[in-house]
């Protein structure tokens, strides 16, 4: 049988901001991305939220991002390689501390927002992610973007790796995303955007915003938890996966 897994980002409120759903997506995702404290979160919800994880069996992975609050880590920051990684070592740490605790396991990483597409096309960034993640612990994995740099790179860090695709963005020809601040970047009808993760899934490819098949290889699909339509996006999903014979499951196990 034909097996796919589901992530979103979650754990994203902090303070007094808060973000509804997602309760509700980890009753519906294989895999959780959870934010650590830079880009979002804070420590009462990073425990929550991979309490939670812990006891619905949902693979943790670690999502750090540039330590930007006010822009939600969607805005690129001049930080050289070795400020990165020791960024990410951080999160990374922060974030397995509470795994430990709520007695569950860390089990990838996955960057954020403008660290993550800096990382598509930056081989050097891609690698202090990589190696950040390796130094902490060898066996996480590495979830990025199908057929980019940051994949390469996690690679020659000895990391193994895992392809995602996102359902709820438009790509561009060259297999990167469309950036946010362009118009259509972001997907919202449900029904098209179901159809075309199937595609993804059965048929391989994703079409560009210039009408242009992209191939992709997905071991995940991703929905961003902080989309008004994600939870109705993921349990449409879901049952659209169930009636094609698709089963859901963590890439990590």
């Amino acid at each position: 049988m034909t097996t796919i897994d589901l992530n979103a980002d979650l754990g994203e409120s902090f303070g007094r901001y808060r973000l509804d759903g997602d309760d509700e997506l980890l009753r519906l995702v294989s895999s959780a991305n959870i934010a650590c404290g830079f880009h979002a979160g804070d420590p009462p919800v990073m425990a929550e939220t991979v309490a939670r994880a812990v006891t619905r069996g949902v693979a943790i992975g670690a999502h750090p991002g540039y330590p930007d609050l006010q822009g939600f880590g969607r805005r690129d920051l001049a930080m050289t390689p070795a400020e990165i990684e020791a960024t990410v070592i951080y999160q990374i740490g922060a974030l397995q501390a509470f795994c430990v605790a709520a007695g569950g396991r860390l089990r990838y990483v996955k960057a954020h927002g403008a660290l993550y597409n800096r990382a598509a096309r930056d081989a050097e960034v891609a690698r202090a992610i990589a190696r950040a993640a390796r130094r902490v612990d060898p066996s996480l994995l590495f979830l990025g973007l199908d057929g980019t740099t940051m994949l390469d790179a996690a690679r020659e860090e000895g990391l193994e790796v895992a392809r995602e695709a996102f359902v709820d963005r438009a790509y561009l020809p060259d297999g990167h995303l469309v950036p946010r601040d362009r118009p259509g970047a972001c997907l919202e009808d449900v029904p098209t955007i179901v159809e075309r993760a199937v595609r993804m899934i059965t048929e391989r490819y994703v079409t560009a915003i210039d009408g242009t098949r992209r191939i992709v290889r997905p071991d995940s699909l991703c929905v961003h938890g902080d989309g008004p339509a994600a939870v109705a996006i993921v349990r449409a999903l879901k049952d659209r996966l169930h009636t094609a014979g698709i089963a859901v499951a963590p890439f990590a196990r």
